[in-house]
Order: structure tokens, then sequence, then C-alpha cells
């Protein structure tokens, strides 16, 4: 089995429409729907997309950032951002969706990270 990209939006841009005023420079979140190649349905993992140029002056008062969920570019092309993720999905194999859910939360914030039955 492996994981498969659904669906790929922003809560907070139109995707279709979007282009930063600085191509070396933004940042935004995206949710991404993610479940087996092979069924029906997903789950959603959301990710910050962002340019190092972005973290320096999103943190600049920091000495440090953790990077954990982030997917970092160095210049906006979203055909580009997407061929990388589905990259790392193909690289995902499991033989339950469990399994793949927690290779894609390495990179990825899912809906069930924290979830404790």
């Amino acid at each position: 089995m492996k994981a498969k990209l659904k669906d790929f939006l922003s809560s907070d841009l139109d995707l279709r429409n979007y282009w930063p005023k600085d191509e070396r420079n933004f940042g935004f979140w995206v949710s991404m729907l993610i479940g087996p190649d092979d069924e029906e349905g997903s789950e959603i993992f959301q990710l910050l997309i962002c340019t190092p140029d972005w973290i320096k002056s999103e943190y600049h008062n920091s000495s440090a950032v953790w990077g954990r969920h982030m997917l970092i570019v160095f210049e906006y092309d979203l055909g580009a951002i997407k061929t990388e993720i589905e990259r790392y999905l193909g690289s995902c194999v499991g033989d339950d969706w469990h399994s793949l859910a927690m290779k894609v939360s390495r990179v990825a914030s899912w809906e069930f990270e924290e979830y404790q039955p």
C-alpha cells in the first residue's frame, strides 16, 4: 500500500490564483487530503510551505527555529511543490493505513497525530 495526495488546498489562499509578492520570501499553510492509493477516503495532514528568507523574516528575533511540519523551498513553483510532496508520498509504503499515516506524519501534521484510543 502507498500513500496518495488526493487534494491540496489552503484555507488562507486561493492556490489556483495565488502568486507571492516575492517568489523567494513567502510562507503559507496547506491542508492535504492523503489516503491509501488503492482505497477511497483520506485524512488531513497540514504542512507549512516556506522559504529560508521567510523563516528569517518571521523569526528575526529568535536564535533558533524548530522545523517540524515544514517544506522549505527556494522559490515559488506550485507544481514543483506538489511534485516534491508526491515524491515523498510515493516513498511511503506500508502494510496498512496506520503505518503509512505514521510515515507521512514525519513531515506533515496529521489530524490524528496525538490521538490515543
